[in-house]
């Protein structure tokens, strides 16, 4: 493209300063349009008035793809609001949040999807106003070492963190005051309220074990060793507050039960990988997977069906990297993950396939959170920054439609749930196919079978 001599575009400057109009007009008639818009980019803008302004910017945006009709001035006086920043290609709107100094290790939506709440390797836990993005308060008395992970009570009263000092402290979310602090032997990969709030989860590192306590006078419940043949990657309830889930490093998964002592199952050899984390669907029934073997597994541990056919979905093909976390919606209609490939991924977990990525992190993806109310995706990073993404409206988007046409999709209402789900337009049994995958897997009965543990199966390699 031509561009303009200096010493010609100091000239132009000069007569158009003077307010020489016959130069002025004999410049603009040689100058080619690329080179025009430029220019008349340097003017100040506010010499012209503000609607033929706005339609003149509108017009020559080489970005609008979309057709807009034209507005009355009336209407164009008055500016529109946009939440946040748009990222490009997805068109899924997103504030970043920035005040941590270090890498953010947790996020979770609280006060009903109103706040959000981060740790960091800055050694600081931090309340956020999930409508502004704005940091409300920093949590007194805090430790003097990274904190690996927090958790909050499903009422949003209490939270809790776990640091590399070998502590464990909760505080009162509404006042920022600081409830109690437990000192271990070892160190702390991962804490998680139960959700009725009575109990705290963790898993230790050298001794490999479970560790359950009580979060009113942080008596201990449960503390069992050896839970694990090598160190655990992260532990999580179930949503009675009556199992624990543990994943670890020895790529195996296993669910304890709290009133029986003992362990319901155990799955070895669950990934190729070392398993990262683990999280439950709302109704208990499913138990997800993710693992640094770039992919992410659904197991329904409900049935025992992974006894005789593995995990019941496998995700894969959406991540380029090891899969750090992974959070199901309330409702089960999708899952979210996050990875080391500095990408949020949404997935169509009822047909296994990636809905879309979220791009826009710098660094790896350590944690991702979904609202309530499911419009909203939060997502912690490395980079030292948190992402709320907007997904309100993720099925209008043209890249995810046009992935759906591409895959032949068609969309169906399930019959048991009324959940919407997709199906493959060339199956032919769609036809028949009246129910989403979770109301099929849980119509699906299988003859009783004694629990097992990691002692009754093979070992790992």
């Amino acid at each position: 493209m031509d561009s303009l001599r200096p010493g010609a575009q100091k000239s132009l400057h000069e007569d158009l300063k003077m307010g020489s109009g016959s130069s002025t007009e004999q410049w603009l008639r040689r100058l080619p349009w690329a080179n025009l818009g430029g220019v008349m980019g340097r003017f100040n803008a506010s010499l012209l008035p503000a609607a033929r302004r706005n339609r003149l910017l509108a017009c020559l945006d080489p970005l609008a793809v979309d057709s807009v009709p034209l507005l009355s001035e009336e209407q164009q006086m008055v500016p529109k609001k946009f939440w946040g920043d748009q990222e490009p290609l997805s068109k899924i709107p997103f504030k970043i949040l920035s005040g941590h100094d270090h890498i953010v290790t947790s996020c979770h939506f609280c006060v009903d999807d109103t706040k959000l709440l981060s740790s960091s390797y800055d050694c600081t836990v931090k309340l956020w106003d999930a409508e502004d993005g704005s940091m409300i308060r920093e949590f007194e008395h805090g430790p003097k070492a990274p904190i690996l992970q927090c958790s909050i009570t499903a009422d949003s009263r209490r939270i809790v963190a776990a640091s590399y000092d070998k502590t464990m402290r909760a505080w009162d979310l509404e006042t920022g005051k600081l409830l109690w602090k437990v000192r271990f032997d070892t160190f702390i990969v991962s804490c998680k309220f139960s959700p009725d709030g009575k109990y705290v989860v963790s898993g230790l590192d050298v001794n490999r074990a479970v560790y359950i306590m009580d979060a009113e006078n942080i008596a201990t419940v449960m503390h069992i060793k050896d839970h694990h043949r090598r160190s655990i990657t992260a532990c999580c309830f179930d949503p009675d507050s009556q199992r624990v889930a543990s994943v670890s490093l020895d790529r195996c998964i296993k669910i304890w039960d709290i009133t029986a002592q003992a362990t319901l199952l155990s799955i070895t050899k669950a990934h190729v990988s070392a398993i990262s984390n683990c999280c439950f669907n709302f109704s208990g029934h499913f138990l997800c997977t993710s693992s640094w073997d770039k992919t992410l597994k659904i197991w329904n541990v409900h049935t025992g069906e992974f006894r005789s056919h593995g995990a019941c979905v496998t995700l894969m093909q959406g991540h380029e990297g090891s899969v750090s976390s992974c959070c199901f919606a309330r409702d089960s209609s999708f899952l979210i993950s996050g990875g080391f490939d500095k990408t949020v991924a949404i997935w169509d977990v009822a047909e296994g396939y990636q809905k879309l990525p979220l791009k826009g992190h710098t660094d790896w993806v350590m944690d991702v959170a979904v609202s309530n109310n499911k419009k909203w995706i939060l997502s912690a990073s490395k980079d030292r920054t948190m992402r709320l993404w907007n997904i309100e409206e993720i099925d209008q988007i043209p890249l995810v439609n046009e992935y759906k046409k591409s895959m032949n999709l068609k969309l169906k209402q399930c019959e048991g749930c009324d959940r919407p789900f997709s199906i493959f337009g060339s199956d032919t049994s769609s036809q028949i196919i009246t129910k989403c995958v979770f109301c099929r897997r849980k119509e699906t009965t299988l003859p009783s079978e004694p629990a097992l543990s990691s002692e009754g199966e093979s070992s790992d390699d």
